[in-house]
């Protein structure tokens, strides 16, 4: 998965001196008392604003500066941002005296000429170079003129990824004067709705915050602003000189009642992806270290100290073992082992006594622990349904042993065999980070670079924690055949929690009334498909909400998604391929107005009455910085089968459709809220079903009495150690204690052996044991402020044929042949409403001829059934009475 930059945006503005000869230093430059407040060298800086505009994670940022010259001769003027090396610069303009000076974005070859003139000319180039961890400097400097105001606007845009459960916008700003306008604002529009939305700042006091800072959510809609006034900004209160200076982060995260979200917008679609409540994946963990003689000292002591947090992190469940490498290799352990307290233990122990010596042989270090996790799950020393992970770190080049970095990624490729991901860390600079990139992608993985500072132990333990929590393995996300062109990645070896995964395409025609995507992948305990439908006309509706943002952001996220893939398959593509991803990167880029590694930006400046062009460049991590998953099965909707079929619905209404009859018999029960009833019992199978009842939330006008009906349903196979809990909320499933956590806004199947369990969205549950035992589970929703009634649930039985004879309970004792006669039909007390009498089981009944509903095909409206109808709580066709059947609790 791609790695979890967050969006940072540093604004620094300076004013220099054009002909004085002065350097052009902050520092020199500003703060001098007896210059009119705001005013630096004769260039006020009167107006800085950051607009963004965030829609479905993607950002739209335009950074504004306005300022104008004030003294007597002409100035220049710089402009720095500092923006996130995710992102792509879309637009810049300057505009000087009311004239704009528009950016266009060139192929970076027809560029360089325009780029080596303005070099040989010695003028500063509008550039942006890597600047930081995360961040990439964009600076670009003008002539004003006495009296003359300038504007400089920059855009850029990227996706935001989706990092230890939250989105994170980190803004650094650093204006280096007092600003009369200052402001910050942010929209975001969520069609999720916002869950959390939240903003601080590490320069200023809570106080002063809480009067320039305003922040709020509602539904779908986020804002956040930030206005300090002058007086807000000064570091102290008598002072010229500004205290913006650190972070301003803003966090934010979506509701996730279904575990995925499409959206469609004039023909494109993204697909978000980040399913919650599932039992983590246990892991296999080769940790491959290099502990070469450069490694010594301050680095090896913050690897030590970051391993062992981890080791704190890890899971009794989890597999681990070491590999150091240096001139040679070693392990702790011959084989993989169980994280338990003792191995833990032992393990700290090892880590502590790490000692750094000699050479640096990668490719030994890498193949060791690969060959490990391979040998751990041929020989079954892990479990079946765990996955395994390479974590390598080092921070030189290899000089020992096999040292050609193409022959590495080919052994290290060839040993893998796309079963599992590498991912890389790189210790500082001095190491090719290219070659470390390069070999984590094409095995699945990414790298990342931590960098040598005090906080070198933490990157290294914030890394571990986005992969220590896999939910699922081999994810597959699957579109309609022949409707989707230009599909982004949709195949990822896992999904871990916190993050998100994000699939786009454009449709094939224009016509599409609906859109299904499915979602299959492995979890701990259950293969998982997910399914979400669009209906297009919804999405319409939906579309009318979106007044401030922007209309064609799911193109340009799709644009955006396919350029950044494009780039990472190009780094490890040869001739043809390479050429051929090259372009396709190339005519995105210059299509969408996009700045990458294959684009530049000229801007054309006024300069002494000649053009001057200035270049922005994108560079590189680099740039020097002053399984496949089985198939699966799928039901799109449920069909009832035509065989005999029993079930409970209403209030409750017991239904039991006699096949050998051609007719059915009902009964209600009558018992308080909060009951539980034993629905099927059968000591052969291991299979039991209860449900608990619920009541309406009052009496309704017309009955004196309160409705009941079954709110909560428990369904368990003492077998197969499952358990599923079914509530009008949501459905948990227990396998082996593992629980698995699905809403009824979820469609999603779970298969395992002998087992299926498909959720149909807001619909119906099918749960199927083998060919043979089938239930369905209906949910009935109300208007959630209705004054009386509440959601409850159907529990139909629609095959039995493979539970024993001794299957028992208020349904159960029904699934074996059984006799009954009805005669003596006559009025009754209804005149619609028939009585007669029925001979079943030995008992002589006066039974009432009535009809009910089955509503396993149309949860609203439901199919007539006419039944004749037994009283008191079915007494007389039951066997006992009806509180035999109440059981203490749902399992």
């Amino acid at each position: 998965m791609a790695s979890a930059w967050w969006p940072c945006l540093i604004l620094a503005l300076l004013s220099g001196l054009a002909a004085s000869g002065f350097p052009r230093s902050p520092f020199l430059l500003l703060g001098k008392r007896s210059l009119p407040e705001g005013v630096a060298n004769g260039v006020e800086v009167y107006s800085t604003k950051i607009n963004s505009k965030v829609t479905s994670r993607f950002a739209h940022n335009v950074v504004t500066t306005r300022a104008v010259n004030r003294a007597d001769t002409a100035k220049e003027v710089s402009f720095d941002v500092e923006l996130p090396k995710t992102a792509f610069i879309t637009n810049f303009t300057l505009t000087i005296d009311g004239v704009t000076y528009p950016g266009n974005v060139k192929e970076k070859e027809v560029a360089k000429k325009q780029y080596e003139k303005a070099v040989s000319q010695g003028k500063t180039a509008g550039l942006v170079k890597a600047s930081g961890r995360k961040l990439e400097k964009f600076t670009v400097s003008v002539n004003v003129a006495a009296g003359s105001k300038v504007t400089f606007e920059l855009t850029y845009e990227e996706l935001l990824k989706r990092h230890k459960g939250k989105y994170e916008m980190y803004l650094k700003v650093q204006p280096k004067q007092l600003i009369k306008h200052f402001e910050i604002d942010v929209d975001i529009f969520e069609p999720q709705g916002i869950s959390m939305l939240d903003a601080e700042a590490s320069f200023i006091t809570n106080d002063l915050l809480g009067s320039a800072l305003t922040k709020s959510f509602s539904g779908k809609k986020g804002h956040v602003s930030f206005k300090p006034s002058l007086d807000q900004q000064r570091s102290c209160p008598t002072c010229t000189d500004s205290l913006l200076n650190g972070d301003f982060t803003i966090t934010y995260d979506v509701n996730r009642e279904s575990p995925g979200n499409v959206q469609i917008v004039n023909g494109y679609f993204v697909h978000f992806f980040a399913p919650q409540g599932l039992p983590v994946v246990p892991k296999n963990v080769a940790f491959v270290i290099d502990i070469s003689g450069s490694m010594a000292g301050r680095k090896l002591e913050q690897t030590k100290e970051a391993l062992l947090r981890i080791l704190d992190d890890m899971k009794e469940e989890d597999y681990l073992n070491f590999i150091l490498f240096s001139g040679d290799v070693s392990t702790w352990k011959e084989h993989l082992v169980q994280a338990t307290p003792e191995n833990l233990q032992e393990a700290r122990t090892f880590v502590k006594s790490m000692e750094d010596k000699g050479m640096t042989n990668i490719n030994d270090g890498l193949l060791r622990g690969i060959s490990m996790l391979n040998k751990a799950r041929e020989e079954h020393r892990v479990p079946e349904r765990s996955t395994s992970i390479v974590i390598m770190l080092t921070d030189g080049d290899a000089n020992v042993g096999e040292s050609r970095p193409e022959k590495i990624q080919e052994n290290v490729r060839n040993a893998i065999g796309g079963k599992f991901p590498l991912y890389n860390l790189g210790f500082g600079n001095n190491l090719n980070y290219n070659f470390l990139e390069n070999m984590a992608l094409e095995n699945h993985g990414f790298a990342r670079r931590i960098y040598e500072d005090s906080d070198a132990d933490l990157q290294l333990q914030g890394f571990y924690e986005e992969v220590a929590n896999p939910l699922l393995t081999g994810v597959e996300m699957e579109y309609p055949e022949n409707a989707i062109l230009g599909l982004t990645q949709n195949t990822y070896q896992h999904f871990y929690d916190g993050s998100e995964i994000v699939v786009a395409g454009r449709l094939v025609g224009e016509d599409v009334n609906s859109f299904k995507a499915d979602v299959k992948g492995h979890g701990a305990a259950n293969d998982l498909t997910f399914t979400e439908e669009v209906d297009m006309k919804e999405m319409e509706k939906a579309l009318q909400e979106r007044d401030y943002i922007f209309g064609n952001y799911i193109e340009r996220l799709w644009a955006y998604l396919t350029i950044e893939q494009l780039l990472e398959k190009r780094k490890n593509a040869h001739g043809e391929e390479k050429e051929n991803l090259t372009a396709q990167a190339l005519d995105l880029s210059l299509k969408y107005h996009f700045v990458t590694p294959l684009t530049s930006m000229v801007v054309t400046k006024p300069e002494d009455n000649e053009d001057e062009r200035a270049i922005a460049d994108k560079p590189g991590e680099d740039a020097e910085a002053t399984p496949v998953s089985p198939a699966m099965s799928y039901l799109t909707s449920y069909q009832p089968p035509q065989n005999p079929y029993y079930y409970v619905d209403g209030d409750p209404h017991f239904i039991i459709q006699v096949p050998e009859k051609d007719d059915a018999l009902c009964f209600n029960i009558n018992e308080a809220p909060g009951t539980v009833l034993r629905l099927i019992q059968d000591p052969v199978t291991g299979l039991t079903v209860n449900g608990q009842i619920v009541g309406d939330k009052r009496s309704s006008p017309d009955s004196k009495t309160r409705k009941t009906y079954f709110g909560k349903l428990g369904i368990a196979n003492a077998q197969m150690d499952f358990q599923v809990e079914v509530t009008t909320e949501k459905i948990t499933l227990w396998n082996r204690a593992v629980p698995s956590t699905f809403s009824w806004l979820d469609t999603v199947t779970v298969t395992q052996d002998g087992l299926s369990m498909m959720i149909n969205r807001k619909k119906n549950m099918v749960v199927s044991f083998g060919d043979g035992v089938t239930f369905v589970v209906v949910l009935h929703q109300v208007w959630k402020k209705h004054p009386v009634h509440r959601d409850f649930l159907g529990f139909y039985v629609v095959d039995s044929h493979r539970m024993s004879a001794q299957t028992h309970g208020l349904l159960g004792q029904f699934f074996q042949p059984f006799d009954f006669k009805v005669s003596d039909i006559r009025p009754g007390s209804d005149p619609t409403k028939p009585d007669a009498t029925l001979v079943v089981k030995n008992h002589q009944l006066t039974v009432t001829r009535g009809s009910q509903k089955d509503y396993r095909k149309d949860a609203s409206i439901g199919t007539k059934v006419v039944c004749w109808f037994v009283h008191n709580n079915g007494e007389g066709l039951i066997d006992g009475v009806h509180t035999d059947y109440i059981v203490p609790n749902l399992f």
